[in-house]
């Protein structure tokens, strides 16, 4: 069993900056891919990234264009997700998610635990 609690949303003018942190709880983080999805008002669950389990293979959706980098540190069980150049269209809840395979993957399916989700605001 694994916990996920993400945190860094809020609010911030178009053009800034955030950085989302996920923790994770127990003492696997390290053999979990991790995946961030995002959900806007009225769409469906959208992949954004994701990184296996030791960093060094990422995956990012189109709409990301070098804007968002995700990394990880297992030693504090914590993935990060540092999204710069914000547009108002990445309004949205941001989740992160745990995936037993070794890679991660693009399919929300796939993941086996999530987050709570935290807001992401963008104002124009």
């Amino acid at each position: 069993q694994v916990q996920l609690v993400e945190s860094g949303g809020g609010l911030v003018q178009a053009g800034g900056s955030l950085r989302l942190s996920c923790a994770a709880s127990g003492r696997t983080f390290s053999s979990y891919a991790m995946g961030w999805f995002r959900q806007a008002p009225g769409k469906e669950r959208e992949f954004v990234g994701s990184i296996d389990r030791s960093g060094g293979i990422k995956y990012y959706a189109d709409f990301v264009e070098g804007r968002f980098t995700i990394s990880r540190d297992n030693a504090k069980n914590t993935v990060y997700l540092q999204m710069n150049s914000l547009k108002p269209e990445d309004t949205a809840v941001y989740y992160c998610a745990a995936d037993r395979s070794p890679d991660g993957s693009r399919r929300a399916n796939d993941y086996d635990y999530w987050g709570q989700g935290t807001q992401v605001t963008v104002s124009s």
